[in-house]
């Protein structure tokens, strides 16, 4: 096996699924943290909706490059999405299930009336599941994901104290003068930035599985943010960097084969947790 590893990892297409796997997950390991604790674990589901929609347009569209419309929209979406949801009539959970639902169907509709494949229904499963597409990146993607991972790893680190402040107490980070709405906003924009990067890895409907497993598995491990921060990232990378390799080895989907990794990971956790407290 480690033959076969080894062969495998002279070609630029594994060593480029690598890199763009690793940071992807460690991205989305950080931002977990804070949307979980907040419970806003779900926009990651309604966001990466709403880029299947985007991709059906830009795919109807013909752009050659669909990440032109798809991230503006994801973006836009993420800063209406906090706006509804901070609404009376409206409140987040009912804001994402709406944008979610409206945004899956609108771009399964657009895709079967405007279709521009003669195999839409492998288009359609690729899309919502992750495709082989990570294993066909080009330098310029790469450069893409590593600049944008780049600066989502920079805003969390600068403002770490304030999102960690707004994350456990808003009420009193509002009263100690901190912008709560803003840092909210930035929060769900990176968040936006995260789910366009992952959507050819796992797909639209796993890539909740990237912001979740890692927050909930290492919150059964650790107490504090920091440590639980940390923990999160370290199982997100591990697991994505085992899922792609698996994946490779076996023949396996990609997405679907770390989500996987990721609830063997979690259950560990877990019966590691059980046996402290005994």
């Amino acid at each position: 096996m480690i033959e076969k590893l080894v062969f495998y990892y002279q070609y630029p297409f594994v060593r480029y699924a690598l890199i763009v796997g690793v940071l992807i997950a460690l991205c989305s390991s950080l931002l977990g943290v804070p949307l979980v604790l907040k419970r806003f674990s779900y926009i990651g589901d309604g966001l990466s909706h709403v880029a299947f929609g985007g991709i059906a347009v830009a795919s109807v569209m013909n752009l050659t490059n669909e990440m032109l419309l798809v991230l503006p929209v994801t973006v836009l979406s993420a800063v209406l999405l906090l706006r509804t949801g901070q609404g009376a009539r409206i409140r987040g959970d009912a804001a994402i299930a709406m944008i979610s639902v409206g945004a899956l169907a609108l771009g399964y509709l657009i895709m079967n009336i405007f279709s521009v494949s003669s195999n839409l229904s492998g288009d359609v499963c690729s899309t919502l599941f992750g495709s082989t597409s990570i294993l066909t990146l080009t330098g310029r993607e790469v450069a893409l994901c590593i600049v944008l991972s780049i600066l989502v790893l920079a805003v969390f680190v600068v403002f770490y104290h304030r999102i960690f402040a707004v994350t456990f107490d808003e009420n009193f980070s509002r009263a100690s003068g901190i912008n709560t709405e803003a840092y909210n906003l930035l929060i769900a924009v990176v968040t936006a930035v995260i789910i366009v990067l992952a959507m050819n890895l796992v797909g639209s409907l796993l890539i909740s599985a990237l912001v979740i497993f890692p927050a909930m598995s290492s919150m059964r491990l650790f107490r504090s943010f920091l440590s639980v921060t940390v923990c999160a990232a370290v199982f997100s990378v591990v697991c994505s960097a085992a899922g792609i390799l698996i994946s490779i080895l076996a023949g396996t989907p990609v997405g679907s084969t770390i989500v996987a990794v990721q609830i063997a990971g979690f259950a560990g956790c877990c019966a590691v947790s059980a046996l402290r407290r005994q």
